[in-house]
């Protein structure tokens, strides 16, 4: 079993190398702009220092007044684990950076979150409906979702 990263530490080494990009951290995550989230995966699984080699899962959670996509990062060479949030708070178009070309892992859960949850994922390879038809009309996880 992986032991949880310092966060205050990853905090720290993120704003070094991405001045401004950390809302917030707490003792269990870090809390990142959207618009920093490439660089900020691009440093966490590229710098030998962090080393999270391995996208565990992604999810995504629907706030009333906004969205937050939930990643667990894993360095198995540090035996460490890390949760990353990332909040899109516009509700009629939330959209947040695709990992697929960080994590190959990350393509078909970003599918099935744009699917259920109707957040883009910019820039995905193949960001298309995996789980229900293509002329289904709306996003069934979504709390805000009704039934015709």
């Amino acid at each position: 079993m992986t032991k949880p990263a310092s966060t205050k530490q990853v905090a720290e080494s993120l704003e070094k190398e991405a001045p401004g990009c950390v809302i917030e951290s707490s003792d269990n995550d870090i809390v990142v702009k959207p618009e920093s989230l490439s660089a900020v995966a691009s440093y966490l699984k590229n710098s030998p220092e962090m080393d999270f080699d391995y996208l565990n899962w992604v999810t995504a959670v629907d706030y009333p007044e906004h969205f937050l996509v939930v990643y667990n990062l894993v360095s198995l060479k540090n035996n460490l684990s890390l949760t990353l949030k990332v909040p899109c708070n516009d509700r009629e178009n939330p959209t947040v950076p695709s990992l697929v070309g960080i994590w190959k892992g990350a393509d078909l859960q970003e599918r099935e979150i744009f699917d259920l949850m109707g957040i883009r994922f910019e820039n995905h390879p193949n960001l298309k409906r995996i789980v229900l038809w293509d002329d289904f009309i709306g996003y069934p996880l979504r709390k805000d979702f009704k039934q015709e």
